[in-house]
């Protein structure tokens, strides 16, 4: 896909995670799209109000599409994400067999952002670490600078 288009994915997966913020839960969003630009799934994170440790939006969003498209149609879809995937997504997008990732900020900045916040233990292991141990060419794109901000803008004060 266009960047142009890709950052209009991430600006979905963003108002997820502004939804997410808003039920009290850890402000990350995820959004799996078809090979013709159809939303299929949006996913916020629920850790937090569900009381589950692998309540991340994109692990949710992975054990949602494993039950309703096949791994050959996922192989063909993009999952869009407002943070780099940790090790756990990154894992349940391997298998899920999701194709392509797109991701709005680094892991790393988002370390920047939670500090050392109990809620959000942040691996230093980007996703193409992981992906790269693995069998399948998972393509990767991001971080996108050009959109940083309006990410950053929904942890606004949240991990203080």
């Amino acid at each position: 896909m266009a960047e142009h288009q890709d950052l209009y994915y991430l600006r979905k997966a963003i108002e997820v995670s502004q939804r997410a913020r808003e039920h009290g839960n850890t402000p990350f969003g995820a959004v799996l799209v078809d090979p013709k630009g159809i939303v299929l799934l949006e996913q916020e994170n629920i850790e937090i109000t569900e009381a589950n440790c692998t309540g991340h939006a994109e692990t949710t969003l992975m054990e949602r599409a494993s039950k309703e498209y096949s791994k050959e149609f996922l192989w063909k879809c993009s999952l869009y994400t407002t943070a780099e995937p940790c090790a756990m997504c990154a894992g349940a997008i391997y298998w899920g067999n999701v194709g392509r990732v797109v991701y709005g900020i680094s892991e790393q900045r988002l370390l920047q952002l939670t500090g050392d916040n109990e809620q959000n233990p942040t691996f230093d292991l980007p996703c193409r670490e992981v992906f790269a141990r693995g069998q399948k060419q998972i393509e990767v794109v991001g971080p996108f600078p050009e959109i940083e901000q309006e990410v950053v803008k929904v942890h606004e004060g949240f991990w203080d």
